[in-house]
């Protein structure tokens, strides 16, 4: 066999390689799952208990272990951070054009990874807040590590048992890739939910965020990447996308709170608010949208029947971390 040959060879069998990987993916389908966050009622759901990479959703791990940090360390979000020498190689979205030495807030960082996907700022969160954690904890590694290390730490925390993240970012990597599932993500999405400054920072539909470049300060306009933000009730939440996780969307939808006189006088307020997963769908918002029209349509009749539980499992129940 001449070189030509081998070299066609070797290019056919690489193109069939990679359609094996493509048609594995694809074989896998979607996950989903539609849960109301106050009753933890699952209403919906598909292979929610499925492993697979879940791309930019992993941000919201990264938010929560950053705001869970500010809050018992009392840290302002007004801090500032500066980029690591790693944001040069990071790859992916920087929508902020951000290099390593740049200085940003803590709070503008989380407005650019939750609104724009920002993989730089999630880096720059991650070794800030993890150097702070590995000073407290005395661990070594780096302190990218140490703040992974508390995301997974957070993930067994909520019950996530078929979760592991590698990174704070969500890239695919060329060694080991993290993964979650839509009913895992589900628990993740409800505890940050639970965060007023979470639920803040998602539901912006725009922002104008600043960073610093050598005592410059440089402006730029930040954009929700989730395109139904403001509609059908929708409050916030994020997107995501990769070769191997497909399209991705995490939502919260909420309604107005059922309101009840009590024969005390008082009165009761109970919220509603829907969380939707979907992992690697061929149109993450028609399957949105789909799942909270079906979805709410299903809570309010099983208010209606009592809120029957005959299977344990139709309940997500989701502590709060002490």
């Amino acid at each position: 066999m001449n070189l030509r040959e081998k070299g066609s060879t070797i290019f056919r069998n690489s193109v069939l390689f990679l359609g094996l990987i493509a048609s594995s993916i694809a074989q896998a389908g979607e996950s989903y799952i539609a849960v109301e966050a106050n009753s933890g009622r699952i209403v919906l759901e598909l292979d929610a208990d499925q492993k697979r990479p879940v791309a930019s959703l992993a941000k919201i791990a990264t938010a929560m272990v950053v705001l869970d940090w500010a809050h018992l360390s009392q840290t302002k979000m007004g801090q500032i951070a500066v980029v690591p020498a790693g944001a040069a190689t990071i790859g992916g979205s920087n929508p902020m054009g951000l290099i390593p030495g740049d200085q940003i807030a803590l709070r503008e960082a989380m407005y650019s990874m939750l609104l724009g996907l920002d993989n730089v700022s999630a880096l720059t969160l991650a070794t800030h807040v993890g150097r702070s954690i590995q000073a407290q904890s005395l661990l070594g590694g780096t302190p990218t590590a140490a703040f992974v290390g508390e995301m997974n730490n957070l993930a067994r925390v909520l019950g996530m048992e078929r979760t592991r993240f590698y990174n704070p970012h969500g890239l695919d990597s060329t060694g080991r890739k993290g993964f979650s599932t839509a009913r895992d993500m589900a628990r993740l999405c409800i505890y940050a939910m639970r965060d007023t400054g979470f639920q803040f920072y998602v539901k912006q539909k725009q922002r104008t965020i600043s960073s610093s470049r050598f005592g410059q300060s440089r402006g730029f306009k930040v954009s929700n990447t989730h395109k139904l933000l403001g509609t059908a009730g929708i409050s916030g939440m994020i997107t995501g996308t990769s070769q191997f996780a497909g399209s991705c969307a995490a939502t919260s939808s909420e309604k107005k709170p059922i309101v009840k006189k009590l024969e005390s006088g008082a009165t009761r307020l109970t919220p509603r608010r829907m969380i939707v997963i979907a992992l690697g769908s061929a149109d993450r918002y028609g399957r949105t949208k789909g799942l909270l029209s079906q979805g709410w349509g299903l809570y309010d009749a099983w208010k209606v029947q009592g809120q029957l539980v005959t299977n344990p499992r139709s309940i997500l129940t989701v502590p709060t971390p002490q």
